[in-house]
C-alpha cells in the first residue's frame, strides 16, 4: 500500500492529520526532528517514522536515501513558523531564515518525490496563512514566505496536472504548540477570537480535516487552490 508522508508530524496540525488519516485506514509515514515525540506517536498509530532536521544541508541526499524506493500517494508539509516583526526592525537574514524553513525544503521534497507521486496520481498539500491575502501589521516576513508558497502551489498544479494535485491551506491563527506565546494571554486570546466571524480561535483539527480531504481521493477534482480555514476572517471582516 502506498503511503502518505506527513512532514512536521509532531506539530499540532501534523499530529491531528496523522490521526485522521490513520482513522481512515490510510498508510502513513511520520517525519519530524524530535525522535521521542515521533516514537510515541508512531507507537500510538502503529506506523513508521523518520527523524529529519529539515534545515540539514544534506536534505536532498536524505530524501533520496529514505524515500527513494517508497511508494507515495501524498505529501503534507505541516512545518511552519510565526515570524512577526515591524519592517523597520527586520533584516535580510530574517526573511532568509523564514524562507529556509517555510519554502526551500518544499522544493527539495517535491523534486525528490515527484516520480512516485506521479505514478500514484498523488496529492501535495502545503500551508500558507490568511495574512498573505488579508494583510496584517508586522507580518511582512512570514507573509512574504507564505506568498511564495501560494505562487508555488498554483504553478506546480499547472505543471503536474493531471497526474499530481497540488493545493494549499491558508489558516488563521490556530491554537497549536507554535502559537502558545501569543495565546497564553487570556486577554489576547479573547481579542483574537472576537476578531473572527466564528468568534473563536482555530483548532488543529479544523485545519487537519481540510488537509486530509485534499490529500486523499475524497477530492479528486480539486487542484491549484488556496483554501482558507480561517473562521471567515479573510472574507467576512
Amino acid at each position: 500500500m502506498s503511503k502518505y508522508l506527513i512532514f512536521g508530524a509532531t506539530g499540532s496540525i501534523g499530529t491531528s492529520l496523522s490521526e485522521q488519516l490513520n482513522k481512515s485506514n490510510k498508510e502513513i509515514h511520520l517525519v519530524g526532528r524530535k525522535e521521542d515525540e515521533l516514537k510515541s506517536l508512531s507507537a500510538k498509530l502503529n506506523c513508521d517514522y523518520s527523524v529529519l532536521d529539515i534545515l540539514s544541508e544534506n536534505l536532498p541526499e536524505f530524501l533520496k536515501e529514505e524515500f527513494g524506493s517508497m511508494d507515495i500517494s501524498g505529501v503534507a508539509y505541516c512545518i511552519g513558523s510565526i515570524d512577526l516583526k515591524p519592517l523597520k526592525n527586520s533584516k535580510k537574514e530574517d526573511f532568509k531564515k523564514c524562507l529556509d524553513l517555510n519554502f526551500f525544503p518544499v522544493i527539495e521534497i517535491i523534486k525528490s518525490l515527484q516520480d512516485s507521486l506521479k505514478k500514484n496520481n498523488g496529492s501535495i498539500v502545503l500551508f500558507s496563512t490568511v495574512a498573505v491575502q488579508k494583510g496584517f501589521t508586522n507580518h511582512a516576513i512570514i507573509a512574504s514566505a507564505k506568498g511564495a508558497i501560494e505562487g508555488l502551489t498554483v504553478s506546480l498544479a499547472a505543471e503536474f496536472a493531471p497526474n499530481i494535485r497540488v493545493n494549499c491551506i491558508a489558516p488563521t491563527l490556530t491554537n497549536s504548540k507554535m502559537s502558545q506565546n501569543i495565546l497564553k494571554s487570556k486577554l489576547m486570546a479573547e481579542g483574537i477570537a472576537k476578531s473572527h466571524p466564528m468568534k473563536r480561535v482555530g483548532k488543529p483539527e479544523d485545519v487537519a480535516s481540510m488537509a486530509k480531504f485534499l490529500l486523499t481521493d475524497e477530492s479528486p477534482f480539486i487542484t491549484g487552490q488556496i483554501i482558507g480555514v480561517d473562521g471567515g476572517k479573510s472574507s467576512l471582516n
